[in-house]
């Protein structure tokens, strides 16, 4: 039997090679740029058993022994320190020549990064020295409206670069910490120590203090409502009269200074005692600021606690590290701007905003006031509001006249990218994204195009790129069935360069679009999964390229000419390419519950078609939900990907697949959890075993699964509510109870357990624990201050109260939620693999 699958990577040996629209395999060397039609060439329908295929189908024949080597794949080996795979470049970034590169690169056999400067016409990186890392840590420079000058802080200082002759000059040497540097509009640098704003002087070095901001009462608006013995003490002691009097002399001399003598410093803006600054920015002409301010007291119960068992001084370290979804208290910031020239304070409200009082969970609170038997009524009331947790959410103009802002409810409902009105201190909305379910986390870049905003939205269901004027209507430039992110503005302001999936759902290319939404372009087609930086000069793109059984290495792309892209660094071992590993294919498995496929990778064996009996399986499931892993780029599960290379060598089918709540596939993929996680999933999860069984012979008797974090939770939701499914599973890392884990995650998708009880019952795996009925394995780091061990823990006496019998409990004393130890990752696949052999 051969099946017509999606082609993700044919060559299984590990010279590097691509897959080009004809199929056809061609040597790194030819990866080159080519045009695109701004049209998606959407999936076939499926239609019964038929794969769905994007542009190029494929018989692709599993892995054979002419393919292999002999070498046998170990799980001491691939669970080791895994330095021995090579160390890919972090943290990439170009030099100011346009014709050099930095990296960082992982210490072998320690922690440590160091620093790397590579030419793009040499073969190989020199180490930037130790007493040259303040010279060359630039990768977050900021450039002077002219482009010759740039600064930046290295370990807490400021540093200014003259681009043309590449001169360094430290502008602070102090054990303070310097952060938010700038050049304002006069050319001056401005930076931030704690909540205190300086200006320097780049001609004469005179720094000056232009705004300190202070989360303390102000003492010229104090309570002066004297008690009655305060007043009998100045009425009746002469000494205690004559102190007031002395004191109100000296504030009023003060007065009189600070107003006639400009030399002394008048920036103190006070915000209340008990509160915190949580956002402050600075305007270009350092006349104004936009500060958002929050209670001080922290939303964490005193039991929101980590043991810690294994510390150096013997003793049990109990350590707060975040509050659980059920305990957070309610969020907002109250909102100000500040006139630095006359002193001024200004609340920006948020009633302008619309929606800003709705009940966005009327129906939530109305079913869950049902089912108490109580009757719920709905009523306008303000919602609570803050600025959004993204990168850079305050953004001036370059003018200093206009600031852009984007802000989000409490409740996760909407975002707004607003604009301050300067001359009447109130907020403008400029765009709405209202989302029944939540806002994504991601999705959230925007800035200012002359006078134009730009901005990502997920409105029409895939994050877009859109441009709107200040008094105008929004206009969208890209449009179609993929996500667009990582977008970057180029100098003269005519296009716009990012990252997509518009080829694949799995495959992430760079493109081009004008300002206008004209000639949307593909500025590479290297296949698999690409991140970018744009040159200095505009000419060249440096590239984070990697395939399916590739890490990612480095490429620089000319944007002048059609020249391939070229292969800059080598970092993987030879001992790593040596090894025989299996190429998966992602394939598109037809759904039962909805019209879009199942995007999985699968694993094939040698004649897993022929065999006599029927093939053994088994389904990995990948972590955070909200991610993506059946892509054609190096996975962050690498070590699971080596684990299925072993279990295909030894004859397993082996499917991972991106079942709905995944990222990549736009916003109903992503929503469809909403208020009900672990359903959805688990039935895509028996559409993917069912297409094991009907297409790769696969003995539905034989399979079993396996999964950390979100993937845990998977597995026991999916043991728990669906036993006939698999024969065994391995749940790591788990989530048994949602209404333990954090805020910021879990509400997105269940709201709060106070509003939506229903969503957390239904949505938790121990209320379920009754459904077990195979062989379970449990392994819990005890360190975890992600996903609490207590998760474990009460999932346990709860299967102990229901008298199961068959599971299992591994530990692990020292490991975080992302095991750290060669020795601890052993032991874990070492149970994992027992648990399949012996049960499958």
């Amino acid at each position: 039997m051969k099946i017509k699958i999606i082609v993700a990577a044919i060559s299984l040996s590990l010279a590097a090679c691509v897959v080009t629209e004809s199929g056809e395999q061609t040597p790194e060397s030819v990866l080159n740029n080519s045009s695109s039609s701004s049209i998606v060439s959407e999936p076939t329908p499926i239609r019964s058993k038929e794969i769905a295929t994007v542009e190029v189908s494929k018989e692709i024949t599993p892995v054979s022994a002419t393919h292999l080597s002999d070498i046998k794949i170990t799980l001491e080996q691939i669970m080791s320190d895994p330095d021995w795979m090579g160390r890919s470049p972090e943290r990439w970034y170009w030099g100011d020549d346009s014709q050099s590169i930095y990296y960082s690169q992982k210490q072998k056999g320690t922690p440590l990064r160091e620093l790397y400067h590579q030419s793009i016409s040499a073969k190989s990186s020199d180490k930037v020295a130790l007493d040259k890392l303040h010279q060359a840590s630039d990768r977050n420079a900021v450039k002077n409206d002219t482009g010759t000058q740039e600064v930046y802080t290295y370990q807490g200082n400021v540093f200014l670069k003259h681009l043309v002759t590449g001169v360094v000059t430290q502008l602070t040497h102090t054990t303070a910490y310097e952060s938010s540097v700038m050049f304002l509009a006069n050319g001056n640098v401005a930076y931030r120590v704690k909540d205190k704003f300086f200006e320097h002087d780049l001609t004469n070095n005179r720094i000056v203090e232009l705004a300190s901001l202070l989360t303390a009462n102000d003492p010229k608006n104090a309570d002066n409502k004297v008690s009655y013995l305060a007043g009998e003490q100045t009425k009746l002691i002469g000494y205690i009269a004559l102190q007031q009097k002395n004191e109100a002399l000296k504030t009023q001399q003060s007065d009189r200074l600070k107003a006639q003598n400009n030399s002394i410093t008048q920036t103190e803006f006070y915000f209340g005692k008990g509160k915190r600054i949580t956002h402050a920015s600075l305007s270009p002409h350092a006349d104004k600021m936009i500060v958002s301010i929050a209670d001080q007291k922290s939303s964490r119960d005193d039991s929101d606690i980590m043991p810690n068992y294994v510390t150096d001084n013997g003793k049990v370290d109990a350590e707060k590290v975040r509050a659980r979804v059920a305990n957070n208290t309610q969020y907002k910031e109250q909102l100000y701007l500040l006139d630095l020239t006359s002193g001024q304070k200004f609340e920006l409200a948020f009633d302008t905003l619309p929606g800003f009082d709705q009940d966005v969970l009327a129906s939530v609170r109305k079913e869950n006031f049902q089912r108490e038997g109580k009757t719920y009524q709905s009523k306008k009331s303000p919602r609570n509001i803050h600025v959004m947790r993204a990168n850079s959410p305050i953004k001036w103009h370059k003018s200093g006249k206009q600031v852009a802002l984007l802000l989000e409810a409490w409740d996760n409902k909407d975002r707004w990218l607003t604009s301050v009105n300067l001359l009447n201190n109130t907020l403008e909305n400029q765009h709405r994204l209202h989302d029944n379910a939540w806002i994504n986390w991601s999705f959230n870049e925007f800035g200012w195009i002359e006078d134009k905003l730009y901005y990502l939205s997920e409105e029409t269901g895939y994050s877009h790129l859109y441009t709107k004027s200040l008094k105008g209507k929004a206009k969208q430039l890209t449009s179609g069935k993929f996500e667009v992110n990582n977008v970057t503005l180029t100098n003269n302001k005519d296009r716009f360069i990012f990252r997509a999936n518009k080829s694949h759902p799995g495959i992430y290319d760079i493109y081009q679009v004008n300002a206008d939404g004209s000639n949307f372009t593909a500025l590479t087609a290297l296949g698999g999964n690409n991140d970018y930086a744009l040159s200095p000069d505009e000419s060249k793109l440096l590239i984070e390229h990697s395939t399916v059984t590739m890490p990612p290495e480095l490429y620089v792309k000319d944007l002048t000419n059609d020249s391939p892209a070229k292969r800059i660094t080598h970092t993987v071992s030879e001992q790593f390419l040596a090894m025989p590993w299996a190429s998966p294919s992602v394939i598109a498995i037809p759904s039962t519950n909805q019209k879009e496929p199942i995007y999985s990778r699968v694993y094939l064996p040698k004649n897993y078609d022929q065999t006599s009996s029927k093939n053994k399986a088994v389904m990995f499931t990948h972590g955070a939900g909200y991610l993506q892993n059946a892509h054609l780029g190096w996975s962050g599960y690498f070590r699971e990907f080596m684990f299925h290379s072993m279990l295909v060598q030894q004859g397993y089918v082996v499917i991972d697949m991106d079942y709905r709540a995944s990222a990549g596939y736009g916003r109903d993929w992503r929503t469809a959890i909403y208020r009900h996680m672990g359903k959805p999933e688990v039935e895509d999860m028996r559409d993917g075993v069912n297409w094991l069984v009907e297409n790769a012979n696969v003995d539905r008797n034989r399979i079993g699964t396996y999964g950390g974090s979100y993937g845990g939770f998977l597995t026991l939701m999916s043991m728990f509510t669906a036993p006939d499914l698999f024969q065994s599973g391995s749940a790591l890392r788990l989530v048994s109870d949602w209404a333990y884990y954090n805020h910021g995650y879990t509400s997105n998708i269940l709201n709060t357990p106070e509003d939506d009880a229903i969503a957390y019952e239904r949505s938790s795996p121990i209320y379920f624990a009754e459904g077990l009925e195979k062989p379970l394995l449990i392994n819990a780091p005890m360190v975890d201050d992600n996903v609490f061990f207590q998760d474990t823990v009460r999932l346990v006496q709860r299967l102990i109260e229901l008298e199961k019998q068959d599971f299992e409990t591994a530990i692990y004393p020292v490991e975080p939620h992302g095991f750290v130890q060669p020795s601890s990752w052993l032991n874990e696949y070492r149970r994992i693999y027992k648990l399949f052999e012996s049960t499958l």
